[in-house]
C-alpha cells in the first residue's frame, strides 16, 4: 500500500511527540502529520523512568517519567483533529526514495511518501558486547534501560535481579540505576567509572562505594555472573563479587535509519549532521532529539522537536533549502559539538548570511572533567569566539556556547573548529 502525507515523524519519544503536536496545532488541519513508533506505546524512554524531574518546562508541573510520557502522548493525540496521527507497533525498515519510507505495520507493508521527514529515533546505551568487555556472557548483565523496564514496567524483584550489584558508570543515569536497584531491594556494592572524578548526588540516600579511574576488565562466571575483575589506571587489579552488573551511559544515536537513507552523519556526535534549524544535508529531512548526539534530558529533546517543527512549517510554506554549508568540528578534549553545520541559502544579496542562526545555542561535550576551561571557536586563523566557562565541564553534561559568532563565519573560509583549554 502506498500513501502520501505532508510530514512523517519517525519516533514517538519526547522529540517526535512534541514535534507532531506543534505541527498539527500550527497546521490547523491543512497538513496531514503522521508519527510512526515501533514500540507498542508512545512516550519513549521516559515510560520506564519512574523517578521525577520531568515535565516542568513542558507542562508547568513536575512529573515522573511515565506521567510525562502520557502527557506528551495525549498532547500529540489531542491534536488529531488538526491532522496528527500517532501509530504504534509500526517499524520503518528502509527508504524507497529521498522522502519515501518503507514501513512494516500490523496491517502489512506500506510505502509512505512525505513532503518532509522528521527523524526523532532517539538514542540507546551501548551494550556490554559493544563496549568489548570480555567474559562468557553470563546472566545478570544489563543496561540501564533493561533494568528500569524490569523494575518499573514488569515489577521484577530481587529474586530474579540478584542480590549484589555493581553499576558501571557514574553519570546521572547511573544514579537512577542505583535507585532502581535499591527499589528492587538489591544491594549496590560499587559504582565504577573511568573518569578521575564525578559529581555525586544521592540526596538523603547513602551513596555506594565509588571507584574512579577504574575499568571493568572482565566479567566472571558461567551461567550467572559471579563477579567483575576491575583494573585501576595505575595497573592495580581486583575482583568484586556480584551477581548483577548494570552498564550505564555511553549513549549513541539510533542513526541506522538516517545512515541507510544516505543522510550524512557527523563524525563527533555520530548522529545526523544538522544546522541550527535542524535541517540535515538531505533536502526535506529534519532531525531532532537524542538521535542528534546521544542523550540529553527529555525536556531538551522535546524543545528540539518543537524547534524542528517550526522549521518544517517554514519549509512547507516555501522557504528554500540551504545550498551550501560550513562544517563545525570538535577538536582536542571536545568530543562533539551540535549543531555541526552553518548553512547558507541563495539570495540577491552579495554577502550570504547564515540561515537559522540564533535558533538555539551550540552544545558541546568534553572527554574528561575540566575546571573552568576556555572555549575557543576558530575559522582558520580567525578567532570567532573565546570565553571562559564558570565551574567544571563534565563529560556527561553539555556545555552551552552562545551562537552569535556564527554570523561572522566566512562561507568560503573553510571548517569552523571548537576546542577547549585551560
Amino acid at each position: 500500500m502506498s500513501r502520501f502525507v505532508d510530514v512523517l515523524v519517525v519516533g514517538a519519544g519526547p522529540a517526535g511527540l512534541a514535534s507532531a503536536a506543534r505541527l498539527a496545532a500550527a497546521g490547523a488541519g491543512r497538513y496531514r502529520i503522521e508519527v510512526l513508533e515501533r514500540e507498542q506505546e508512545a512516550g519513549g524512554v521516559p515510560r520506564h523512568c519512574a523517578h521525577g524531574g520531568f515535565g516542568l518546562a513542558d507542562f508547568g508541573r513536575p512529573l515522573d517519567g511515565p506521567g510525562y510520557a502520557r502527557r506528551l502522548a495525549r498532547a500529540a493525540a489531542g491534536a488529531a483533529g488538526s491532522g496528527a496521527t500517532v501509530r504504534t507497533g509500526v517499524s520503518v525498515t528502509g527508504w524507497a526514495g529521498p522522502l519515501t519510507l518503507e514501513v512494516t505495520a500490523p496491517t502489512g507493508l506500506e510505502r509512505i511518501t512525505a513532503r518532509a521527514v522528521v527523524l526523532a529515533t532517539g538514542a540507546r546505551e551501548r551494550t556490554r558486547s559493544a563496549r568489548l568487555v570480555p567474559g562468557t556472557r553470563p546472566a545478570g548483565v544489563l543496561t540501564t534501560g533493561e533494568l528500569q523496564q524490569s523494575v518499573h514496567l514488569y515489577g521484577v524483584r530481587r529474586e530474579r535481579l540478584g542480590r549484589r550489584a555493581v553499576v558501571i558508570g557514574a553519570e546521572p543515569v547511573a544514579h537512577h540505576a542505583v535507585r532502581a536497584l535499591r527499589r528492587a531491594q538489591v544491594d549496590v556494592v560499587a559504582m565504577i567509572t573511568e573518569q578521575p572524578g564525578v559529581p555525586r548526588r544521592f540526596g538523603a540516600l547513602p551513596p555506594p562505594p565509588l571507584l574512579t579511574a577504574t575499568t571493568v576488565a572482565e566479567l566472571l562466571g558461567r551461567g550467572r555472573l559471579a563477579g567483575v575483575r576491575v583494573r585501576h589506571i595505575d595497573g592495580r587489579e581486583g575482583v568484586i563479587g556480584c551477581d548483577t552488573a548494570v552498564f550505564t551511559g555511553d549513549w549513541m544515536p539510533e542513526h541506522e535509519l538516517a545512515r541507510s537513507g544516505g543522510v550524512p552523519l557527523d563524525g563527533g556526535t555520530r548522529g545526523p549532521s544538522v544546522d541550527g534549524a535542524h535541517r540535515t544535508a538531505t533536502a526535506g529531512v529534519f532531525a531532532a532529539g537524542n538521535v542528534l548526539r546521544g542523550v540529553e534530558a527529555a525536556g531538551a529533546a522535546a524543545a528540539e522537536g518543537r524547534a524542528a517543527a517550526d522549521a518544517v512549517l517554514r519549509y512547507l510554506a516555501g522557504e528554500p533549502w540551504p545550498v551550501a554549508a560550513v562544517p563545525v568540528r570538535a577538536e582536542g578534549p571536545v568530543r562533539w559539538v551540535a549543531p555541526n553545520r552553518i548553512t547558507y541559502g541563495t539570495g540577491v544579496r552579495p554577502v550570504l548570511l547564515p540561515e537559522g542562526a540564533g535558533v538555539r545555542p551550540f552544545l558541546l561535550r568534553v572527554r574528561e572533567p575540566l575546571a573552568r576551561p576556555v572555549v575557543e571557536v576558530r575559522q582558520g586563523a580567525r578567532i570567532l569566539h573565546r570565553g571562559r566557562l564558570l565551574g567544571t565541564a563534565w563529560p556527561h553534561r553539555s556545555v552551552r556556547v552562545p551562537d552569535g559568532w556564527s554570523r561572522e563565519v566566512d562561507p568560503a573560509g573553510g571548517p569552523v573548529t571548537v576546542r577547549v583549554g585551560v
